[in-house]
């Protein structure tokens, strides 16, 4: 069984649920990387200092690398403005006791705890489908007045052999933790 990302529901607005994440460990590669996937697959089957296989978890997480979406509720850039494909490290793991990568891409990072607005889809994953339900989830949080921070991100929770309508995708952006 593969262990999924823990949260708890705040509220829903529409098709969008507010979350509270809790802090969590990643590891992180840039996505000016060509295979961002397999150098952090390598890193969980071993490819550490330690030689240690790391369970792999749900949700993948990525972000492109931002860019200036035109809207009537603000809309604030992260400060990297870097994109990046990360790994959850399972729960057990704390940054002192998560494997030490070999390769220099990866970097292993602390995620404070956080609000994030969720919409939830399935299908296959294209720019067009990404695009537009990033487009569904602002205006659902424009239309209640929600504020955002930083860019919008993806979380994928199925490998790539599962049908695409059993597919749980998600597109979210940080709130703020009065909303």
């Amino acid at each position: 069984m593969v262990e999924t990302l823990k949260y708890e529901p705040i509220r829903k607005l529409g098709k969008v649920e507010i979350r509270r994440y809790p802090e969590i460990i990643l590891a992180k590669v840039s996505n000016y990387e060509t295979d961002s996937f397999g150098v952090l697959f390598r890193f969980i089957s071993g490819n550490n200092v330690q030689k240690e296989k790391v369970k792999m978890t749900t949700p993948v997480v990525s972000q492109e690398v931002s860019q200036e979406i035109k809207m009537t509720s603000p809309v604030f850039s992260d400060l990297s403005n870097e994109g990046y494909m990360a790994f959850v490290m399972p729960s057990e793991f704390s940054i002192e006791s998560t494997p030490l990568p070999l390769d220099s891409r990866v970097k292993i990072e602390t995620l404070p705890s956080r609000v994030v607005a969720v919409l939830r889809f399935s299908g296959s994953w294209s720019e067009a489908h990404f695009e537009e339900k990033n487009k569904e989830l602002l205006q659902e949080l424009a239309n209640a007045k929600v504020k955002t921070k930083g860019s919008i991100f993806t979380m994928l929770y199925n490998p790539p052999f599962t049908p695409s309508f059993m597919r749980r995708n998600e597109v979210a952006i940080e709130v703020g933790s009065e909303n």
